[in-house]
């Protein structure tokens, strides 16, 4: 039967009002710190109790052929899978998490609270509501609109996992032993990502990847008083200094080991000409920098192709460095920074983690102590086109629903899964999407899902899915 788009709208606003709402706000009362954030979380139970909520839910869908499982292996994070029945061809997984990013809720708003779902139309307020409590709930919700219809649709398998904000280290383990239930995928959905809008459905064709670690400056055993030792004793900071002009140029920012940088084609420089004449410059205007900052990208093209398609360095953290009111006249034993390095989708993170390490750890200035600690590491992702009748129902489904046509972007972010994901079905086809945009703030203060986008994209999904077994 043909599929009423308006009636799938309307359902879906539904779902989320008497449904989907009332259960994400209870997920983000449960703080559910990623493993990397929170050593103890197992003695904790939050991951577990995310998971706990969700299948209490999941049981309320009444979703006809759903079986489900939730799977521990040894001391790792727990993953939830579930199965649903197909009543027609094809097979379909869908991914999201249940981990979070730390709250800090001395940053947020008057009257916010990271671990209070507050509901300030258009948002939801609360840490996770985005990033990415709302991926599992508004998969299943899609399937579920299919059954009500009477609309055949694939055979559905929902993975989630509860270390993603770690960079996912626990979870190749379960994609093996997990693999015959996986089956053989057609399409895999990640509800993880976002656009630069939200009026349109936005698809994103390419991730960066991720290599992390902590570069540690050691000088001397104990600090010593700065006006009998600076001058004599190199400061930890200055080598810090000097070995991050090793990998960075401090000017202009650019990341200068070759090995990291990949070619830039025609086409991808196309694409971006392309996508910076639809979004201008409203990236850089939800920004929340000051008044007086500028750009270092030359334009919203170079832009687009620096936060997706160049490497680049971020000082995520700080040891060794006391607050400004607690700092006295003393030269610092060390300082530790964590660093992050974003890379571009087709460089491997274990080809350039040795020369990052060797670059910064080779002749340590004045013979200080230098070590750099690497984390867990994560590829990055180009995904292959859409085409045939998955695309026409994507493109007729956001056309009716949003008045406009789906468009692709990159996003400079990094989801792990992807690129496990593409190694293991590298004939599967991938959707990559979700309602994260401007001003969303993920991981931040005042994080926020934007709720009429979600309502619109679980509608879009419902009928895309559908055309796999049409």
């Amino acid at each position: 039967m043909p599929l009423d788009l308006d009636a799938l709208m309307k359902r879906s606003d539904e779902l989320w009002e008497e449904s989907i709402l009332p259960s994400l706000k209870k997920f983000i009362e449960i703080e559910a710190l990623s493993p990397a954030f929170e050593p103890n979380w197992a003695d904790k139970g939050e991951l577990d109790a995310t998971i706990n909520l969700f299948c209490s839910w999941l049981e309320k869908q009444k979703l006809s052929g759903m079986s489900y499982e939730v799977h521990k292996i040894a001391n790792s994070t727990p993953v939830l899978l579930v199965e649903v029945e197909g009543t027609g061809s094809g097979e379909v997984i869908f991914y999201s998490h249940l981990d979070k990013q730390p709250s800090k809720p001395e940053l947020w708003s008057e009257g916010l609270h990271p671990l209070k779902g507050v509901r300030r139309d258009p948002w939801l307020f609360g840490r996770g509501a985005l990033d990415d409590g709302y991926g599992g709930y508004l998969c299943v919700t899609a399937l579920r609109m299919l059954q009500e219809f009477g609309i055949p649709h694939p055979t559905c398998k929902f993975l989630i996992e509860t270390c993603e904000e770690s960079g996912s280290f626990d979870l190749p383990p379960y994609l093996e032993k997990l693999t015959d239930q996986l089956g053989n995928p057609d399409l895999v959905v990640v509800l993880d990502s976002g656009g630069p809008d939200y009026d349109h459905i936005w698809t994103t064709e390419a991730l960066r990847g991720l290599v992390s670690g902590t570069l540690s400056v050691k000088v001397s055993h104990e600090g010593v008083h700065s006006g009998m030792s600076g001058g004599t004793i190199p400061s930890s900071f200055r080598i810090q200094r000097i070995l991050l002009d090793r990998v960075e140029d401090s000017l202009t920012g650019e990341i200068i080991i070759p090995e990291m940088h990949t070619t830039i084609t025609d086409t991808i420089r196309e694409q971006a000409k392309t996508l910076a004449e639809v979004i201008g410059n409203s990236i850089w205007e939800t920004l929340p920098v000051i008044d007086t900052l500028i750009s270092q990208s030359e334009s919203v093209e170079e832009s687009l192709l620096d936060v997706n398609w160049r490497p680049a360095l971020t000082v995520i953290g700080a040891d060794g460095i006391p607050s400004v009111q607690n700092a006295g006249n003393v030269l610092r034993t060390n300082t530790d920074l964590k660093l992050s390095f974003r890379i571009p989708p087709g460089i491997k993170a274990n080809s350039v983690e040795k020369i990052i390490k060797e670059r910064l750890e080779d002749n340590p200035p004045f013979g200080s102590q230098v070590n750099f600690s690497l984390d867990p590491s994560a590829d990055g992702f180009h995904a292959p086109p859409l085409e045939g009748a998955l695309l026409q129902s994507l493109h007729d489904a956001s056309m009716h629903i949003t008045g406009l046509p789906p468009l692709a972007t990159w996003v400079g972010g990094t989801i792990p899964f992807m690129a496990m994901m593409q190694d293991k079905y590298p004939d599967a086809k991938f959707l990559c999407t979700g309602t994260g945009g401007p001003g969303n703030n993920a991981h931040g203060p005042d994080e926020k899902l934007h709720i009429p986008s979600s309502k619109r994209l679980t509608a879009v999904l419902s009928a895309t899915i559908a055309a796999i077994s049409s």
